[in-house]
């Protein structure tokens, strides 16, 4: 009988983390986030409002991210969407990610040296969890992460959900707003800093809504 309630338990986990992440969920507004790129050139998600925003992490040793940088170049050509590498877990020198993207061809917007994943001040702490590589998430042209795709980027994929996304949603930056409505921006304007010292036991923590995202 305990053998049989740990597997139904076990079944029942395993069927929750498989089910995908829909975009009709309440929608968490993304930070603000603030990267600087391997030639030192300051990069904030609110720079690229009424775009499209793909941030990918790869890793220097990682075989399969170069078969996606193709499809991720020619994303980055388009006039409404913008792609931004960043290079992990690359050892003690950075100059290793900028020689690394010029040998893979990668002609993304731009390219940061994204430390370790260890690292508290690790640029990937500002967008969401990498477990493994490639990871990338996108930003809908509000400001909104819509799309975590963990592993390659599918342009099809890409392109449906885009249009399919614009369709469904009237506050598409794109769309006309009326003359009275005063322009809003979803974006937090966040400065990231290391996280602070843990709370004490006693004290509940905050209660999150999740993201609004799509998963593929």
């Amino acid at each position: 009988m305990r053998k049989l309630l740990i597997g139904s338990l076990m079944m029942g986990m395993a069927a929750i983390m498989a089910a995908p992440v829909h975009a009709d969920s309440e929608p968490t507004k993304a930070i603000n986030f603030e990267f600087v790129d391997v030639n030192g050139k300051s990069l904030k998600l609110s720079d690229f409002k009424g775009k499209w925003v793909l941030v990918n992490f790869w890793a220097p040793w990682c075989p399969l991210c170069w078969v996606e940088v193709p499809t991720l170049n020619e994303l980055n050509k388009r006039k409404d969407f913008v792609v931004i590498g960043v290079g992990l877990d690359y050892g003690p020198d950075e100059g290793v990610v900028k020689d690394t993207a010029e040998r893979h061809s990668i002609e993304f917007h731009a390219v940061v040296a994204g430390g370790a994943r260890r690292n508290p001040d690790s640029p990937f702490r500002q967008v969401g969890p990498v477990d493994f590589y490639p990871t990338s998430y996108i930003y809908d042209p509000n400001g909104e992460i819509v799309m975590f795709i963990p592993g390659q980027v599918r342009m099809n994929k890409i392109l449906a959900f885009m249009e399919d996304y614009k369709t469904k949603n009237t506050q598409y930056a794109g769309s006309k707003q009326p003359a009275t409505a005063a322009p809003v921006s979803p974006i937090q304007e966040v400065t990231y800093s290391k996280p602070a010292s843990p709370a004490p036991s006693n004290v509940a923590p905050a209660t999150k809504k999740p993201r609004r995202t799509t998963t593929y």
